[in-house]
């Protein structure tokens, strides 16, 4: 699969490559933006899903302290 100037070997069936090339088409992108994108969402899906266990981990842990609007608005 050529991802853009330089030629990268991924281990893709011929049904998965097709269907990468036409959805990278569909959006109008080239594969190796496509894969890119894809990636880096992966990786920030990752990181959020991480940040919300360590957040309800301290919730549960009593360390996380919720305020109302009303309260921010009198602390204003």
């Amino acid at each position: 699969l050529a991802t853009g100037s330089e030629n990268r070997k991924l281990g893709l069936s011929n049904e998965d490559e097709r269907l990468i090339r036409n959805y990278a088409r569909y959006n109008q992108l080239t594969v190796s933006e496509f894969l890119r994108m894809a990636a880096l969402e992966r990786i920030e899906n990752e990181y959020d899903l991480q940040a919300l266990k360590e957040y309800e981990e301290r919730k549960a842990a009593g360390e996380v302290k919720l305020y109302s609007h009303d309260e921010v608005w009198s602390d204003l």
